[in-house]
């Protein structure tokens, strides 16, 4: 079951909503809070494991760029997961993308984020 598109950031779970956040902040340890011990991310081809996984992603990604970030969607695919599209704007080659981030959510905490564009 999927719902419609969205760009109102209040109507994501607050585990993605706090991640997101997180990340936008380069604060991993909050980032780490909302995410399972067996968190796993996968960005640009690599794949991150567990809480110090999840750390080293939030420092690494996207660290030798500058960026601004802007919802532009949201769609909750079921009760555990949502897909959540991003435009980032910056000094990174081709300079405006669009990425969807895939959440799977267990316990009320993200267990799984695949990034892609």
């Amino acid at each position: 079951m999927t719902t419609p598109t969205s760009t109102r950031p209040e109507d994501l779970p607050a585990a993605v909503r706090a991640f997101l956040a997180a990340q936008s902040a380069c604060d991993a340890e909050a980032a780490v809070r909302v995410s399972t011990p067996g968190a796993v991310v996968v960005d640009d081809g690599t794949t991150y494991r567990g809480s110090d996984g999840v750390r080293r992603f939030l420092t690494r990604a996207g660290s030798e760029f500058t960026y601004t970030t802007t919802l532009v969607g949201a769609e909750r695919v079921d009760d555990a997961r949502w897909v959540v599209t991003h435009r980032l704007e910056g000094d990174f080659p081709g300079g405006v993308v669009d990425l969807r981030y895939r959440f799977a959510l267990e316990g009320g905490l993200v267990a799984e984020l695949v990034i892609a564009p």
